[in-house]
């Protein structure tokens, strides 16, 4: 269902359906906290028995609303949901929240119960928030849709949207955002998610124009692709996205042929999407908190220079080295702005970042003021963190002076106040400057708005590269299961991919004929469908220098991978010239059970389960996604120069990135694993050496164009 979900979110008149007199109960809440708050529109409480509720006349039934009623609060028991869902589409209501639990959650009999309710909503029209949730508010039209007690205190409006999949642990994220002064514009918990989900939720209330940040508590994505479309849009729109995903370790591991598959754990590739999407992932309800106060108070850095101002020369340590940390650097300040510097601050404070006003400025403010402008002021600091601690005598003074520094500086800061007075921290938050409460809070948050900073730059650079990307067409034969390496190797060069040349031989004397046209030495390796991990049954043999060296090793690798897998239908081998790069990766995909085909690279040969340096990112890719892929290894100074080694050629891998991730792309529902294990690289080239391509285990006649990005053109056909 796809119809809007304004009714949702902004309705002009509410019904609550099963509404209760007293306002103590659950069923009584919605329609207390709906006067209470001020909602300007109609308000109809639905129940047979009373006559009125909250001195509103009360509605004998579903059948009796007025028309225009465009929500509904439904506070039935589970068994009368359903029969309310469909009596409201048939009166024409578009959308409703649901908060009883009773489906999915408790087992078999609820999940049936679940699906009947699906299945109303869809005949019916009704767009449904929950079962099984706290519902929503909507801070600025007064919406207040829900029975969490956080409503029972202020409802303040601010630029912050909300979605949790979670009711309790979202209403306590919201009331510890509303300890910390930041408003929330919207709050919506998606429940059970039987028909509007964290994705629906997120794109409605991101549109809004007073909201600048969409945060968000993801339990179990179900609309990867979806999330992928919302973070494209909050990039177009300008507006972070801040998510916390839970499950960081839970996935369980599954049967996978491929080494891509085996590693393709649900956490690392939702971790490498958001990341290659913009969106900035938080650990936790601190940490998200602290991104979403920093991103909705500062603008956008244009570099990724960080000045750091402190009382404390022992906390300007300790930030620049979580700084390191996190790859970003403290940039020297010039000899220009050190001398500015040192007129303002004790002979004995540090000019060169952080620069340590140290405590003098209590006696003269403008000691820190001028300090921090003139750091902002330098040329390689895009964004400055400010630390001091206690002070509550000084309090006023301090909120007047980074008031002053606010009006005046042209480049972002925050104040990292430690014990800070709590009226001096209520008062800059509502001058909209961002008070964090400690060093490496402020650091990791100031990180993550750098890297949203950059993350759409480059998203906007790349939207030409991204409008003229064309998909691999490419052919796959029918069935399913393993392709052979000769059919695997056909696709790959249709779709652009380098791999070195391959001949098949069922016999001694074609793999003979085949080394010759290849040219030696050569490799031979077994071919056989049930055997896609040649390695590990000691299938391939090197170095093969003669046609008398080759004719007598297909015997006897035949012959030797027969007895170790006796049950295995062999049907030749593969011949290769011999191809030693300095440098071996794996280039994989994966159609995982979220986002669809996501691409893998990592260091590569028989290690690579071992040593998990990888990274995933969903089809396709631009080459600016690829070479940030590259980057995140943690062995990517193994593709530079050393030791009289040249560097690897990267531009050669990175078109071999794009390649794999268009050919991934093209072939979304047919191919569901693919392995280039080893890629070797060397300074001149990139050529994949081994290929495991395997097929899903159904017949698929077409991909359809509507499967690629918006704007590409592809399609892969399979062979009837």
């Amino acid at each position: 269902m796809k119809t809007s979900l304004k009714p949702l979110v902004k309705p002009n008149a509410i019904a609550v359906v099963g509404a209760s007199s007293d306002f103590r109960k659950v069923s009584g809440r919605p329609v207390k906290w709906l006067i209470e708050k001020g909602y300007k529109g109609k308000i109809y409480p639905v129940n047979p028995k009373a006559q009125e509720i909250g001195g509103l006349p009360a509605i004998a039934s579903i059948d009796d609303l007025p028309d225009g009623v465009d929500l509904a609060v439904v506070v039935l028991p589970a068994s009368g949901v359903v029969q309310a869902i469909r009596d409201l589409g048939r009166k024409g209501v578009p959308a409703a929240v649901v908060f009883a639990s009773g489906f999915s959650e408790i087992g078999e009999e609820g999940c049936k119960l679940e699906a009947e309710l699906r299945e109303a909503a869809r005949a019916s029209g009704v767009r449904i928030c929950g079962p099984n949730c706290l519902g929503l508010f909507n801070a600025f039209e007064r919406v207040i849709a829900s029975f969490s007690q956080y409503v029972n205190g202020e409802v303040p409006a601010g630029p912050i949207a909300f979605v949790s999949q979670s009711g309790a642990f979202g209403t306590a994220i919201s009331a510890l955002a509303r300890s910390r002064g930041l408003g929330l514009g919207y709050f919506v918990n998606t429940g059970n998610e039987v028909d509007v989900t964290f994705v629906d939720a997120m794109r409605q209330v991101i549109e809004d124009e007073r909201i600048r940040v969409g945060a968000g508590y993801i339990e179990g994505l179900k609309d990867g692709p979806g999330l992928c479309d919302l973070a494209d849009r909050a990039m177009e729109l300008g507006k972070p996205l801040v998510l916390t995903k839970v499950g960081r370790t839970g996935a369980g591991a599954r049967a996978a042929a491929s080494h891509t598959g085996s590693l393709a754990g649900e956490d690392i590739v939702f971790d490498g999407v958001v990341r290659q999407k913009g969106i900035i992932r938080a650990r936790n309800e601190e940490h998200m908190l602290d991104l979403v106060e920093v991103l909705s108070c500062c603008d956008l850095p244009e570099g990724a220079g960080i000045g750091i101002a402190t009382q404390s020369g022992g906390a300007g340590v300790l930030m620049a080295d979580r700084i390191e940390e996190l790859g970003l650097s403290v940039p020297r300040l010039s000899d220009a702005t050190q001398a500015k510097i040192q007129e303002c601050i004790p002979g004995f404070g540090a000019t060169a970042n952080p620069v340590d006003v140290t405590g003098q400025f209590v006696a003269d403010p403008k000691i820190l003021s001028e300090s921090v402008l003139h750091m902002l002021d330098d040329p390689d600091v895009d964004v400055g963190i400010v630390w001091l601690q206690l002070m509550e005598g000084f309090a006023d003074t301090l909120v007047s002076l980074f008031e002053d520094i606010k009006e005046r500086a042209t480049k972002p800061f925050i104040v990292a106040w430690v014990a800070a007075p709590d009226e001096a921290v209520k008062a800059l938050r509502k001058r909209g400057i961002a008070v964090l409460r400690g060093a490496e809070p402020a650091v990791d948050a100031v990180v993550g708005l750098i890297r949203f900073a950059e993350a759409r730059r480059q998203w906007s650079a790349d939207r030409e590269v991204r409008a003229k990307q064309q998909l691999a067409q490419v052919v796959i034969p029918s069935g399913d299961g393993p392709l052979s390496t000769v059919d695997a190797v056909r696709i790959l060069k249709s779709a652009g991919v380098s791999i070195v040349p391959t001949e098949f031989a069922a016999s001694a004397e074609e793999a003979v004929h085949a080394a010759e046209s290849v040219g030696f030495p050569v490799v031979m390796k077994i071919e056989s469908a049930d055997i896609l991990h040649k390695t590990e049954v000691d299938g391939i043999r090197l170095g093969l220098k003669t046609a008398e060296d080759v004719r007598s090793c297909f015997a006897d690798l035949v012959s030797s991978v027969a007895q170790k897998r006796p049950d295995a239908s062999i049907d030749g081998v593969v011949v290769q010239p011999m191809f030693k790069g300095d440098v071996e990766v794996v280039i994989g995909l994966q159609d995982d059970p979220v986002f669809g085909n996501v691409i893998m690279v990592g260091l590569g040969g028989v290690l690579v389960e071992v040593l998990k340096d990888v990274a995933f990112r969903k089809c396709p890719l631009t080459p600016r996604d690829a070479s940030n892929m590259i980057d995140s290894l943690m062995g990517a100074a193994m593709f530079g120069s050393f030791r009289g080694r040249k560097g690897i050629d990267r531009d050669a891998l990175v078109a071999m990135l794009c390649r794999v991730s268009e050919l991934g792309a093209a072939t979304e529902g047919v191919l569901r694993e693919l392995d280039l294990n080893p890629v070797m690289l060397t300074s001149e080239a990139a050529a994949a050496v081994d290929v495991v391509m395997v097929r899903h285990p159904r017949q698929v006649t077409s991909v359809s164009d509507s499967k690629a990005s918006s704007g590409l053109s592809a399609a892969a056909l399979m062979e009837k």
